[in-house]
């Protein structure tokens, strides 16, 4: 159950570089004195722009599954009567409104990817990049970490799972890896965990014969299922037509093609069963100039859909 805390106003925040900020903007068209709920807040790089829109008399709701992130947001934001903050997923969206008093709202946004606090912090365990605990957890509270899955998970288990989170070819032979290493000691760390995909890709990552590291897509996996993300994902996407106002509009951020597949296969539903209106007839993607500035961003994708005024 997401639990409140209060709080906000506008500042960007510092050494954060929030993605597609001016087709966020454009595309939502947030209304003046409307009511509006980013539910990643993340470091609130987003709100601060959703702020700006909404004006003195407008209200923002927060959420993030990431208390850490939580209470950055609310320093970057600064203290304001017209910001709420809570955490808790996404899917918990219909809950958190319930808690505010309200079962409609005119804005919703959701940035699916991981704050660059999370990934630069070895404590949390999301990169191979430096040594951490293999924990990849958003939200602490979390009962199973990445080690527990690598652990635990049969071979056939741990196949499947880098195999559809990630479409891993090569899941197989990774699998198998992990459960012979393991055989010998657990597996707790990042780079523990790297190393073994490696020696099992027969790949050096320092080689730069491929674009990406060996690992990318297994660690991607694994972060996946501990935070039940595309589970999450569905339900949050099938609340929409429930909690937008005739007229307001919901978009969503995704960095990976499963996310933006499911997206984009439920808003089709939507509209055929009409819902909404698609406003983004193909994903807006980052300009050349921001993926220059934000490498991050280069993976970037934005759906937007607009709730229509009858079912």
């Amino acid at each position: 159950m997401p639990t409140p805390s209060r709080s906000p106003a506008i500042a960007p925040p510092a050494g954060h570089q929030p993605v597609l900020c001016r087709e966020v903007i454009d595309l939502l068209a947030v209304p003046r004195g409307g009511c509006a709920i980013d539910a990643t807040i993340g470091l609130g790089g987003h709100a601060a722009l959703l702020l700006d829109e909404l004006g003195p008399d407008g209200l923002l709701i927060g959420m993030d599954a990431d208390e850490g992130n939580l209470e950055l947001a609310r320093e970057n934001l600064g203290p304001s009567a017209k910001v709420r903050l809570f955490h808790g997923h996404f899917e918990n969206i219909e809950e958190v409104l319930k808690d505010v008093g309200i079962t409609t709202v005119d804005t919703v946004l959701a940035d699916l990817g991981i704050s660059s606090n999370q990934l630069d912090d070895p404590a949390r365990g999301f990169s191979f990049s430096t040594d951490g605990p293999l924990d990849m957890r958003m939200d602490r509270q979390l009962p199973t970490t990445a080690a527990d899955l690598v652990n635990k998970l049969s071979q056939t288990e741990l196949a499947d799972l880098i195999y559809h989170n990630a479409q891993e070819r090569a899941s197989r032979r990774i699998a198998r890896a992990i459960c012979m290493a393991r055989h010998d000691q657990r597996i707790t760390t990042t780079t523990q965990l790297a190393d073994i995909i490696c020696k099992a890709l027969k790949q050096n990552p320092d080689s730069h014969r491929s674009k990406i590291h060996p690992a990318t897509r297994s660690f991607m996996a694994l972060r996946i299922a501990v935070n039940r993300e595309l589970e999450a994902l569905e339900q949050f996407v099938q609340a929409l037509p429930r909690i937008l106002k005739p007229g307001g509009r919901a978009g969503v951020i995704s960095f990976h093609s499963l996310e933006d597949g499911l997206c984009k296969r439920a808003f089709r539903k939507m509209k055929t069963e009409g819902c909404v209106n698609i406003i983004t007839k193909r994903p807006i993607t980052p300009t050349a100039q921001e993926r220059r500035e934000n490498p991050r961003s280069r993976s970037a994708k934005l759906r937007v859909v607009e709730r229509t005024s009858t079912d």
